[in-house]
């Protein structure tokens, strides 16, 4: 029997994920460069922070979305759907989260961060993988 709380859970988790993709993502639209020309940055380096930004939202609201199919998916362990949802979550805080920090601190160094996320990422659409054939069983 799969776990509903579970899945309301994740379904909250990606809805607000997604509000904040689109937030950000509109941000990052219509008042980053104001924002980093504010900062005194030159034209060239407002254009790679904005680039930056744009990955950063750009694959937040991708795993917001794979958010929503986990906790959607009608079978499959609660233990490999908790799992697989806080892989794509620590992977939107780790790798967008660095690149949003990155572009409004303007501090490079953060980008040595971005590649966890990654890995987070990775990790769990691999583990996808096991929830496609792992069976309906609670603890499993």
């Amino acid at each position: 029997m799969i776990d509903t709380a579970l899945q309301k859970r994740i379904l909250v988790t990606a809805a607000i994920c997604g509000a904040l993709a689109v937030l950000i993502g509109a941000f990052g639209a219509h008042g980053l460069a104001d924002f980093l020309q504010s900062r005194g940055l030159d034209a060239e380096t407002i254009a790679r922070r904005s680039d930056q930004f744009d990955v950063g939202a750009r694959y937040h609201l991708v795993h917001a979305v794979v958010l929503l199919v986990i906790a959607v998916v009608p079978f499959g362990s609660d233990r490999v759907r908790r799992a697989a949802a806080w892989m794509m979550l620590l992977g939107i805080l780790f790798f967008s989260g660095s690149l949003y920090l990155l572009v409004a601190l303007n501090k490079p160094w953060l980008g040595a961060v971005t590649p966890i996320g990654g890995l987070l990422w990775i990790a769990g659409w691999v583990s996808l993988v096991g929830l496609a054939k792992s069976r309906n069983d609670p603890g499993r």
